[in-house]
């Protein structure tokens, strides 16, 4: 079913693109809504940082097609990049420069007006309300600043300029937990108070269930579920199953994703089990004295779901 390609803030179809020798991205087919925040989780190697150098126009892609904000990623406009915001997690500005100066040139970069868009698109009491969570002085000079700081500082600066996509690439990684708090505080308002959308990448599920709307999982390259965080956990399940022999091999069952043993218990992890009576009653054939289901929470949960993936890969290698 085609849509307006307005409704989407990114759009990708069959894109693939080779890094370094491998297949970073293997034909993935992806469209984002606009509005909230979208958080992308996978492994190392998943292809996300892969995925935001097309969309961002630093990497053209070796086969199919991406759009972000309606327009060709291979192809930005000045005043699309004006529109995206972007903070990774290196935070790396200039440290010879003092904090107001760097916001005074980004200031007179952003202080014009843009089509559609009521005044200008810098917002200084933006930019001031995010940075007071940091405790960075105007006076002080980049280098100066601890890694929070200057992760406070670029997060004030990308806001300020009012954009309509922000992609953060592991912002909070080597944070402390005040400035952790802070960050995503800070990101949370702007979602809510700005109406932006929010790209999100992490490996921290804490953080995901915090400030997440829409989770997307990648794996190898590929889109391998998109939905609510809360939707996700609702479609797992922990089975605790106790053996009074040898455990069986229950790996083979339709929806597990994962086994483990814990102090003579059997814990499995199951995908889409949409008929628990049946489940237990298997493993109750299977030999298992006593079964009990629980929920899992969103990091169990992510983790069983890519270590399922990871494991089919090797049994097809």
């Amino acid at each position: 079913m085609s849509a307006n390609p307005s409704e989407y803030v990114i759009e990708t179809e069959g894109l693939s693109l080779r890094y370094k020798g491998k297949l970073a991205l293997d034909h993935l087919s992806l469209r984002l809504p606009r509005g909230g925040i979208h958080a992308f989780v996978g492994a190392n190697g998943a292809g996300k940082s892969s995925l935001f150098r097309v969309l961002l126009g630093f990497e053209p892609a070796g086969s199919g097609s991406a759009r972000v904000l309606g327009e060709d990623c291979a192809r930005l406009s000045p005043e699309l990049r004006g529109r995206i915001g972007f903070v990774n997690e290196e935070h790396t500005l200039p440290a010879w420069m003092r904090v107001q100066d760097l916001m005074r040139m980004q200031q007179r970069h952003y202080a014009l007006p843009r089509s559609g868009y009521a005044g200008t698109r810098w917002n200084r009491s933006r930019y001031d309300e995010v940075l007071c969570h940091f405790n960075v002085l105007p006076g002080q000079r980049v280098g100066q600043l601890s890694r929070g700081e200057r992760a406070g500082l670029n997060l004030a600066l990308a806001l300020a300029q009012s954009p309509e996509l922000l992609i953060l690439d592991e912002p909070t990684l080597g944070l402390d937990v005040v400035a952790k708090r802070a960050f995503l505080e800070a990101l949370l308002q702007s979602s809510i108070d700005d109406g932006s959308t929010i790209v999100y990448c992490s490996h921290q599920m804490d953080e995901i269930e915090r400030v997440a709307d829409n989770l997307v999982i990648l794996e190898r390259g590929r889109l391998r579920y998109m939905s609510g965080p809360d939707d996700f956990c609702g479609r797992v399940q922990l089975w605790v199953a106790e053996f009074p022999f040898k455990a069986p091999e229950v790996r083979e069952l339709d929806g597990v994703l994962q086994v483990q043993q814990f102090d003579g218990l059997t814990h499995i992890v199951t995908f889409d089990q949409h008929d628990g009576a049946a489940f237990e009653a298997r493993l109750k054939l299977l030999g298992a004295r006593r079964v009990q289901a629980m929920p899992l929470g969103l990091d169990r949960a992510v983790n069983a779901f890519l270590s399922h993936g990871h494991a089919g890969a090797r049994r097809a290698a």
